[in-house]
Formats: C-alpha cells, structure tokens, sequence
C-alpha cells in the first residue's frame, strides 16, 4: 500500500499526459500499482504523519508577539509561552524567531514572475484581530485568494484557520473566479505543509487529498522568500489599508457581506499599478479549469456523543437533538453560517451557528419532545404509587428528573425496598439522601443497609400469573379519615 503523497503524484503525472507505463516508470511502481490507484485513489493508505514540535501550539501566538514588538527578544518570548504552558529549550524559540523576522535579512533583488492565464492562484492568511459576540470574543482571520495573471481577488473572512475552514473557502474562492487554477502556491502554513528540509517539501496529505480530484499541483516557496508569493501579500497589505480601516461590523456574515461588496465595486474594479488594467477584464475564465459537479462535502465534521441534556459539544457550545438520541453517536457538519446533525445518515437537526461562546442553542420542538416524554413517565403506575408514598417521595422524584436518572427503573427498585423495610424507613432513607444531594437507587439502598432492618423477613407468595405479584395499592391518605371522623362527631354533639 503506497502513501497518498505518492497517490496524487501518480494523478499529476497522469494529468500531464503521461501513460502508466511512463508514470510506474518514473515513480519506481509496477503497472498493476498505477493502474489501481488511477482508477481508486481512495485507496492510498496512511502515512506516517510529520513529527510534532511542541512549539506548534504557540507559534500563533509568538506570530502575534512579533507582530506587536517585531524586535522582541527570545528570552521574553520564552518567558511568556512558559506561562502558557511550553516546556521547550530556547533554541526552538530562537530558530522560530528567525524564520519570522523576514525583514532582518538583507534585501536580495528578483526577477518579477508572470504566469499565463489559468495557471496560478497564490492564497495567504492574515490575521485581523477579534470579532466581539455579547461578552466573548473571537479571533478574526481573511483568506486573501489571487488569480496572479489578472489579479483578480477573493477574500473571505473566518474565525478558524483549520484543515476544513481552508478547503470551504477555497472551493467558495473557486465559485467566486467561475474555475479553478493548475497550481496553488502557499506558504508554509500547516494545514498546506507539513515539514521541509532545504528543497524537500511534505504536503499535508488532508490538503494533497483536497486537490487531487482538481487536477491542481501545490507549490510552496521558500522561507524567507515573500517575492515568490508577493502578489497576494501585497493583497493582504491592499485589504488592511483599504477596506479595513473605519469600518464598523455586527458579526461574521456581515463582515463577508460588507468584503464581498468591496470586491466587486473597488479592488477588481481598479486599475492595478502593475498591469494597468482592471483584474474583473483581465481575467480569462475560460483559462481555468471547471468546477467539477457534483462537489464533495467540505465542511466540518466531527463525531460526537449526545449528553443527557440531550446536547451535543461544538465549539464551546451546546447544541440540542432529538431527546430520543440520548447516548448515541452522531455526525456534525458545520460551515459558517448553519450546524447539521445527521444519525445514521438522516438529517436530524440543524442550528444556526452561534460564534458567541458558552451557549445552549435548544430548538423549541426538542424542549417539547422532553416535556412529553416526562408526562407520559409521570402517567405510568407504579410512579403514581410511589408518589402516594408522601411529598417525601415526589420531591424525590424530581431531583431524579433533574439529575437525569431512569425513572421507571429507578422507581421500580425503590418500591421494591418499600415492600422489604416499609414505608417510614423508606421515606427517612429518601430524606437523607436529599439532605446530602444523593439521587439515585443505590444511595438510597445503602442508607436503608447501614441504618435499618427490614420490616419483613418472608418474601411475599409469588403467583402463577405474574401480573398478580405486581399489583401494588396506593398509600391510603389518612387526613381524609381523620376528617370523616372529626365530621361525625360534631354531628353526635
């Protein structure tokens, strides 16, 4: 089983034209091997992933610290993470630190590239600090997306730069040019670049198996080299100085809304510096290379359990289902604007997706299915006789709702301690289980074990008909006696 690097080499070669023979050929496999993975590519096995550096978790923070203090120094950066929690040695700090600062290298002059129509998109993150939701906040990001013969731009807002949020905007970038391009070119961001050593580059396989249905080739530049992607830096330099500045946004979706305009009526409709002509004319569509349809699913996804609140966790969040899917797994997909839960396969909810943090997002036909589950449990029998057991007993009840136990079963054991030690130890064990914020069977069992004997020693007979054995008799209420006796002797006086 090759790896799926190897597999989207086979599929770029095959692209280019070349035939298997000439494809197992250059890649040192036998036909059989090619012709396999031509015709399924999803049979690529898994590769080792690149080895981690514990310096992963806080090179967006130390990006952010460069930014703010681009002189800052190893020891303070060191510092600072170590508060956060990196055990590392400084020299991983320092060898960061140098790929970073760009601009204390001197200054090499190059040679300006221009590629054909079609040919080439150059794609770069910025980071825009945060967008404010009520009392959270959340990081802002733009993916800036240029066609580099016409500079035609797209540019898309987000709160994530993670694997899924890079393949949802660049297929929406794709919608936006009306085709797709024959290379990308990105820098060495994680989700596109693994690792590297000198001219030796490790694609993401996650982002190799995104393109490789395209037809499009990644290519990375070199560190410290901005030149090689310059046209979509300066774009990013193009978008924080004019449209960023003395603008005022609600949310996300207004954010795109407002870029989108901005698009369409200023950046692609200037006369750019460098060619002289407007990106949205210069842009030859029928250069790039069609959307395929139908397209795969892009967005998020994630596997997870339903909690007894019959909640989902998503992104700090809590999302409602159907109570009946209580402990069982389902399946989240996610993009920008709406969350959909599918159990096997079905659609079985959908939210819109909420960016503040710390909420429960509860659709109102999921509440009211959990109302009438709790009335129909309330209706069944042998509920009703515990009840008539005294409030002890109803209170109990409820706090057994609230901490989501099982109440039939529950209150079937518990009735079975009734019969065994009588109603008066019962009631005492339930007290104190309250008194102590203890809800359930075996606590109840425990207290009755370590404090009482049992009223009655011989179980009861036990009958054919074993609906006979369950009957039970609701605990008389003997206030109405003592009235009926009390009304008796007013009248004899």
């Amino acid at each position: 089983m090759i790896n799926k690097r190897t597999v989207f080499e086979i599929h770029r070669l095959k692209n280019m034209g070349f035939s298997i023979r000439q494809i197992a050929k250059t890649l040192n496999l036998d036909r059989g091997s090619v012709a396999k993975y031509i015709k399924h590519p999803d049979a690529g096995g898994n590769s080792r992933p690149g080895r981690s550096s514990k310096l992963d978790p806080f090179r967006e923070l130390i990006k952010e610290m460069v930014e703010q203090y681009p002189k800052v120094k190893a020891p303070v950066v060191l510092r600072k993470i170590a508060e956060k929690g990196f055990g590392g040695e400084i020299t991983i700090v320092r060898g960061y630190l140098r790929e970073l600062r760009h601009d204390a290298l001197p200054k090499q002059a190059f040679i300006r590239f221009e590629s054909g129509p079609g040919q080439q998109m150059q794609i770069d993150w910025g980071h825009f600090g945060s967008l404010t939701y009520a009392d959270s906040s959340r990081k802002l990001y733009a993916l800036a997306v240029i066609e580099s013969h016409s500079r035609m731009l797209y540019v898309v807002f987000t709160h994530s730069q993670n694997q899924a949020t890079l393949h949802r905007c660049l297929i929406e970038a794709f919608r936006y040019f009306s085709g797709m391009p024959k290379e990308i070119v990105v820098d060495n961001m994680l989700t596109a670049v693994t690792e590297r050593a000198g001219s030796i580059i490790r694609f993401n396989e996650a982002f190799l198996d995104f393109l490789r249905p395209f037809g499009i080739t990644p290519v990375a530049c070199n560190i410290r080299a901005p030149h090689e992607k310059g046209k979509v830096e300066n774009s990013i330099k193009y978008l924080r100085h004019n449209f960023w500045p003395l603008r005022s946004f609600t949310d996300l979706e207004d954010i795109n809304h407002q870029v989108l305009a901005w698009l369409n009526t200023t950046a692609n409709q200037r006369l750019h510096q460098t060619t002289g002509e407007k990106p949205v004319q210069r842009l030859v569509k029928e250069a790039l290379t069609p959307l395929t349809d139908p397209l795969s699913d892009f967005r998020e996804t994630q596997t997870l359990k339903v909690y007894k609140d019959f909640g989902i966790r998503f992104d700090t969040n809590i999302y409602t289902v159907p109570p009946r899917l209580v402990g069982k797994t389902v399946t989240l997909k996610a993009d920008s604007r709406t969350l959909s839960v599918y159990y096997k396969e079905k659609q079985v909810a959908t939210h819109v997706r909420s960016w503040q943090k710390k909420q429960r997002l509860e659709l109102p036909s999921h509440s009211e299915q959990v109302k009438k589950l709790k009335k129909k449990v309330l209706m069944d029998k042998q509920i009703m006789i515990f009840m008539s057991l005294g409030q002890e007993a109803v209170d109990y009840l409820e706090k057994l709702a609230d901490a989501a136990q099982p109440l039939k079963k529950t209150v079937a054991r518990l009735l079975g301690l009734n019969d065994e030690y009588g109603t008066s130890s019962l009631i005492y064990a339930l007290k104190k289980a309250m008194s102590h914020k203890l809800y359930g069977f075996a606590y109840v069992q425990n207290i009755l074990y370590q404090e009482m004997t049992p009223a009655t020693h011989h179980p009861p007979v036990n009958l054919k008909n074993k609906d006979l054995n369950e009957i039970r008799l609701a605990r008389p209420n003997l206030a109405e006696y003592d009235a009926i006796a009390l009304q008796r002797r007013t009248k004899n006086e």
